[in-house]
């Protein structure tokens, strides 16, 4: 069964059951108020009796049942008056009134205490049941009156049907607003299906209008957007890698075809063919590097490497890179300082930071002119670990800022010299890896500062 009906049903349903409640509460209470103010009136009327008794005796009272008798009837209102005796004193046309209880058992049943009763009573031959009082008048003198509840009972009939012609009337009305409720409610859910019908269909561009109200479907519509946008963004990176691997593939793979071509078409000695082959290996070796990156790259980004996390000093790691980038520094005549603090420790993989802590250093004495400096810095701020790399070498241009972290991406202060494009890549995925980040500073033939803060591991 659709959405769509099943809502309908269900607001139709509510509405109908909130709507014969309602009938019931309201029809009870117009039947109390009724009786109450038909016992107001006996009581009323009985009391202005009495004071004709007591004033004018038998024969007031005669001249006052005949009164109301012309002008209501014999069948509507009933007068009787019982004398200490319980013989029946004065009564009109009792020939309609059947049933009525003899006057010695009126008189027994007289409570002492409130010196009347209200009762309802059901009439032979008569569709509605009669309200009859009875109260003392003085002297030992009982008056019994009794009205007929035909008008009240006809009202209240009247309104009975009235209410059950309406109930169709009113469960078509339910169907209706039911069926505009749920497709109201559900419009933002139809958006959302035909956005992703279309999304299937190869059109990314797609996105589904909110509405602005703020409701859970906003926030559904909200999010299924922060999701296509992300794929997009996804999607569009994967194929700038693609493209860029493709591109980065070609090159050496080409450079290996020309030297096999170079090395078979001409007449080549085994001294050829040797350096044929040490050509063919460093390419080989290039790619594999390349590839390798990539998938540890994956691997940080995917999680993998959580597993492999363990409590790591990473003085010790930064001295390591220290020692062993010395002798390269060295080379270059670029003097290589380290600022670090002994047994400052963080949760995360000792190959991966030593990885990450490796390309940085390279990357700086690679990027570094001869006579510079490379500083490499340790400390901790705020509970976390911040390491700094910082060099006087050819800089970065801040319209780069944005791109340097992105898979092979080269600025072009860099592409003349060797390197594919992923040290920045692997180091970011890495520090984010162990719930970090990284940042630079940099200027054109200033110098560049790449910073690294994770989290420091406590005992606690």
């Amino acid at each position: 069964m659709p959405t769509a009906l099943r809502l309908t049903l269900w607001y139709a349903g509510i509405f109908t059951i909130s709507s014969l409640i309602a009938f019931i509460i309201f029809y009870f209470s117009i039947e109390k108020t009724i009786r109450s103010r038909t016992d107001d009136d006996l009581m009323e009327d009985v009391e202005e009796l009495a004071v004709l008794f007591k004033e004018g005796g038998l024969s007031e009272l005669n001249r006052e049942f005949n009164e109301d008798i012309a002008s209501d009837g014999t069948d509507k209102v009933f007068f009787r008056v019982i004398g200490p005796d319980a013989k029946t004193l004065l009564s009109t046309d009792l020939s309609a009134w059947f049933g009525l209880p003899p006057a010695d058992s009126v008189r027994d049943s007289m409570p002492e205490k409130t010196g009347f009763s209200l009762k309802t009573v059901s009439i032979d031959g008569y569709q509605y049941p009669a309200r009859i009082i009875t109260a003392f008048i003085g002297d030992g003198n009982i008056i019994q009156m009794g009205e007929s509840l035909e008008e009240s009972g006809s009202f209240l009939k009247e309104f009975r049907n009235v209410f059950i012609v309406t109930v169709p009337v009113i469960v078509v009305i339910a169907c209706l607003f039911g069926w505009f409720m749920a497709r109201k409610a559900l419009q933002g859910i139809r958006e959302v299906t035909a956005a992703a019908i279309d999304i299937t269909k190869g059109d990314l561009q797609r996105r589904v209008p909110e509405t602005g109200r703020g409701d859970e479907i906003d926030i559904l519509v909200n999010t299924f957007n922060t999701m296509l946008n992300r794929i997009q963004s996804l999607i569009a990176s994967m194929r700038e890698m693609t493209d860029n691997i493709a591109h980065d593939l070609r090159s050496p793979l080409a450079r290996m075809r020309g030297i096999a071509e170079t090395t078979l078409l001409n007449d080549s000695t085994v001294n050829d063919f040797k350096w044929a082959s040490g050509n063919t290996v460093e390419e080989c070796d290039r790619l594999l590097h390349m590839i390798n990156t990539m998938l540890d790259i994956t691997e940080s980004e995917t999680g993998i490497l959580k597993r492999t996390m363990t409590v790591v000093n990473i003085a010790n790691i930064i001295n390591d890179a220290c020692d062993l980038f010395q002798p390269l520094a060295e080379d270059k005549n670029i003097q290589l300082t380290c600022c670090s603090k002994e047994n400052i420790t963080v949760y995360g993989s000792i190959q991966h930071l030593q990885r990450m802590i490796g390309n940085l250093l390279d990357n700086a004495i690679k990027y570094t002119d001869k006579g510079g400096s490379v500083t490499l810095g340790l400390y901790q701020k705020n509970k976390r670990v911040v390491i700094n790399v910082s060099d006087t070498g050819v800089g970065i241009a801040e319209k780069d800022f944005p791109n340097i972290f992105k898979r092979f991406y080269r600025c072009d202060q860099s592409r003349s010299q060797p390197g594919s494009g992923l040290g920045l890549s692997l180091a970011q995925a890495i520090a984010r890896a162990h719930g970090g980040d990284i940042s630079i500073v940099s200027a054109i033939q200033k110098g560049s500062t790449l910073t690294i803060s994770i989290p420091l591991h406590t005992s606690s």
